[in-house]
């Protein structure tokens, strides 16, 4: 069993945001990203998406692009983006989604020798400031988030499965300062952390080691709508 991740997909049937305004990037991205798909990702493969799969705003208008992806290969799982709108309950989505796609929230799935969980984010602290109260209430929030999720894998670990976090934002500012998500990432012993959120034309480094755990960044901008192999 392979995984793969890809992030910030925006699929927008019901909600149509031509994607383009954002650059050349953009251009027919969605057919690129299904054919990439289809090329790499066998039946009993994983595919992680972290966030931002959808601009609709009701759960119903975001079954058609979820369709979209439901005959593709591989088992998708979803966790919940800035823009899902549309995501309501948990429970509600989960009802809503085709037999092989899978939602996390404050939980974990194990599919085989592969323990995936995660949580949305956050804006990180710059020098131990956040920008607004409001941002550190959400921080704390997630955070709490964050420890149920990665209480619920170490749950399902039974001997050496590995363990895959998801969240939308990276978890650490600009200059990857240690932060209380790292810390809990580190203490709970993952071995990977797959994240979106960012954006730009500006080369990032979308693939690194940070105490001993493997990041990331699978926004499809910034990975030429291509799906990235995740080595656990």
């Amino acid at each position: 069993m392979k995984v793969f991740a890809i992030s910030d997909l925006h699929l927008s049937l019901n909600n149509p945001k031509p994607m383009n305004i954002f650059g050349p990037v953009w251009e027919g991205y969605e057919q690129k990203i299904f054919d990439d798909w289809e090329k790499k990702v066998g039946q009993d493969d994983l595919v992680l998406l972290a966030g931002d799969f959808s601009w609709a705003m009701k759960l119903n208008e975001a079954r058609a692009d979820f369709d979209l992806i439901k005959d593709l290969p591989g088992k998708k799982i979803i966790i919940r983006g800035n823009h899902d709108y549309w995501w309501s309950s948990v429970s509600a989505v989960r009802s809503m989604l085709p037999e092989n796609i899978f939602a996390i929230q404050n939980d974990a799935l194990k599919f085989g020798d592969v323990i995936v969980c995660g949580t949305r984010g956050w804006t990180v602290s710059e020098n131990g400031e956040f920008a607004s109260p409001e941002d550190e209430k959400i921080f704390k929030r997630e955070l709490i988030r964050l420890d149920l999720t990665l209480q619920s894998a170490k749950k399902l670990q039974t001997s050496n499965e590995k363990i895959i976090c998801m969240m939308h934002y990276p978890p650490f500012n600009f200059k990857k300062d240690e932060n209380e998500f790292t810390k809990r990432l580190k203490e709970a012993k993952v071995d990977a952390v797959v994240f979106g959120h960012l954006h730009g034309y500006k080369r990032r480094q979308n693939q690194f080691n940070l105490d001993g755990i493997k990041f990331y960044l699978t926004s499809c901008d910034m990975v030429e709508n291509q799906l990235t192999e995740i080595d656990v």
